[in-house]
């Protein structure tokens, strides 16, 4: 049986990524994973491994995703990778915990974007991670929210003329305050989880951009996710 569409994944093995790839087999597409660890309910994956150099990382990814997709083309490349670190300028780990959200957040949303300009369908979607307390300062947590800050510029330049990526395709990213994942609810077991964005909620918006050019928000949108009394609403930042 043939597949209804076919995606990538960055970060398909965490929480996020791991309920994308979910939906996406329900609904019949052929989902490729890149992450630290195989996702086995994807048809195929890339496994990188922590790396020092930038360059080093997106030529591990670049060749391992050209041997799983070959000469296909992708209706979405979904990032979801990243992470979280504390921290403000006086904070003793401030550099090192700065240094690893641009790995986690910078280098995958920057590799992901030159797969979309590689492999994207021409009225593809290509998705980052961004983040909605980063649109303004994040004195606690000053490296996560200049690397925040930095995927919300690229989403804004993949969606400017003369970008590289295909014709008529959509650069998105979401700005989640809290998702509701296993990780969050350990760390902050006291929070009111009813203004927590379900994963679920996500992996679907994903699929309908994915599949239905006509409900994406427009070309570079930064997309906050509020999220209350378990209700979640989508507002263009």
């Amino acid at each position: 049986m043939s597949c209804a569409g076919r995606i990538l994944i960055y970060g398909g093995k965490g929480a996020l990524g791991s309920s994308c790839v979910s939906l996406f087999k329900s609904k019949n597409y052929w989902v490729g994973s890149i992450d630290l660890m195989p996702n086995e309910q994807a048809d195929a994956n890339v496994v990188v491994k922590p790396s020092e150099s930038w360059l080093n990382q997106e030529d591990e990814v670049l060749k391992g995703v050209e041997s799983i997709i070959g000469g296909e083309k992708l209706d979405a490349v979904l990032c979801v990778a990243g992470g979280w670190a504390g921290g403000n300028a006086a904070s003793k780990e401030f550099i090192k915990n700065a240094d690893m959200m641009w790995k986690q957040s910078v280098w995958t949303s920057s590799i992901a974007a030159a797969l979309a300009a590689k492999y994207l369908k021409e009225g593809g979607i290509v998705t980052l991670p961004g983040a909605a307390p980063c649109v303004g300062g994040t004195a606690g947590m000053m490296g996560y929210g200049m690397a925040k800050a930095a995927v919300h510029q690229l989403v804004k330049s993949l969606a400017s003329k003369g970008s590289g990526l295909p014709a008529n395709s959509s650069a998105v990213a979401i700005l989640p305050v809290t998702l509701d994942t296993p990780m969050n609810r350990k760390f902050m077991s006291e929070a009111d989880f009813t203004t927590w964005t379900p994963l679920e909620f996500v992996a679907e918006l994903f699929f309908k951009w994915t599949s239905d050019g006509s409900t994406r928000p427009e070309n570079g949108s930064l997309v906050k996710l509020v999220t209350k009394e378990g209700n979640t609403a989508l507002q263009n930042v």
